[in-house]
């Protein structure tokens, strides 16, 4: 059978990109109107067509002859429109601008026509404040897609080593596919807990804080143990998906990107050995990771349209610094094959916004098990694929 077609909208640095790539899909077009995360995830999936469009501005018509696909042929459309407007953390703003991209994504299945559609957002979109938003966004969705209840996952039960939760929409074209129901997603009961320490394996603790700001450092992993997590972050790169030299170093030579230190002042050091794990830092409220715990939601900090200011970011369990990039990204379950942004803060912003591909892997997997069994697949989408 042919492979799918996705097209992931809002894609940032590609979560759900690299989790609907290992799920089976082929990611037609990626649309992501921030440059750098757009830049990133051109690196990063090849093979798509890359677009750096607003999507506010963006017609279904627009969108399927961009990424080369015909009305009536698209598998999925999938993405993780911007959430702060709806976020239990900072200003909580219902009325905020960003909030309305939801809604434009419910309009893009509506004229895009896609098997199926997956939203995910956080919890927060499900408040009472938030419902007027919600209910406009939902009613654009065309009365013939059969929408799940809202579904909120915790990513440590996928085998993410962080207990971030986040909110899928889902919803199959009833005329085409029967209907799918929420116990399909049910996290595996086969996946083991992954904890911090387990995470960090193979990434040394001892890290260079005076780094180059624009290049990319390459930093050697040790050996890893055996096993689901450590399987996926050393392996399992779908074909058309990965940065060449990004792929070639880490097969050669164990070397990954954004292993990149902090430089803290000493006293700031010094505050941050003397916490104790699970913690908080008084002056910049970041917390001490537990070896033996699960990670917080990553933040993602602010674009340069609300000052660019840096997210706190998690200490490290054993070492007085916060953590690095690429901590971070093993933490929310990219590979270390994944390369990311040279800059710290880029890298922190896009990781943060991100969904974490183990949890993407999973949910979409069901999804294309489902469309491989009932969806009769058109020549289109396969020569698109």
């Amino acid at each position: 059978m042919a492979k799918i077609a996705a097209i992931d909208l809002f894609c940032g640095a590609g979560g759900l990109s690299l989790g609907a790539a290992r799920a089976g899909f082929s990611v037609v077009a990626g649309v992501e109107l921030d440059k750098h995360a757009h830049a990133n995830h051109t690196l990063n999936f090849p093979a798509s067509k890359n677009l750096q469009l607003d999507i506010a501005k963006l017609s279904g018509v627009q969108l399927l002859m961009a990424s080369g696909i015909q009305h009536g042929t698209l598998g999925g459309l999938i993405g993780g429109p911007p959430c702060q407007g709806f976020s239990s953390i900072g200003h909580k703003n219902p009325k905020d601008a960003r909030n309305g991209l939801f809604a434009h994504f419910m309009r893009l299945v509506a004229e895009t026509g896609p098997a199926f559609f997956l939203a995910e957002n956080v919890p927060g979109i499900l408040l009472k404040k938030n419902a007027s938003v919600l209910k406009a966004a939902l009613q654009k969705v065309p009365s013939h897609y059969s929408m799940l209840p809202p579904m909120e996952v915790d990513a440590s039960l996928f085998g993410a080593p962080t207990n971030r939760t986040r909110v899928f929409f889902i919803g199959v074209d009833s005329r085409r596919l029967p209907p799918i129901h929420v116990e399909d997603f049910s996290p595996p009961t086969n996946v083991d807990k992954i904890y911090v320490q387990e995470a960090l394996a193979g990434l040394n603790p001892d890290v260079d804080p005076n780094t180059p700001s624009e290049e990319v450092i390459w930093t050697a992993v040790g050996e890893l143990p055996k096993g689901g997590f450590y399987s996926r972050v050393q392996n399992r790169i779908p074909q058309g998906v990965g940065n060449r030299e990004a792929i070639l170093r880490y097969k050669n030579a164990r070397e990954t990107s954004g292993h990149i230190g902090t430089l803290h002042a000493h006293e700031i050091a010094r505050r941050y050995g003397a916490l104790l794990p699970g913690s908080k830092d008084p002056v910049s409220r970041s917390v001490r990771l537990k070896n033996e715990g699960l990670c917080h939601t990553l933040r993602a900090g602010t674009g340069p349209e609300k000052g660019s200011y840096q997210a706190v970011r998690p200490i490290h369990p054993t070492e007085p610094r916060v953590i690095t990039p690429r901590e971070a990204a093993r933490l929310q379950g990219f590979p270390d094959w994944f390369l990311l942004p040279p800059t710290k803060w880029h890298s922190f912003r896009q990781i943060g916004n991100s969904v974490s591909p183990l949890v993407a892997e999973a949910v979409l997997a069901v999804l294309y098990r489902h469309l491989a069994q009932h969806l009769e697949v058109p020549q289109a989408m396969a020569e698109a694929a």
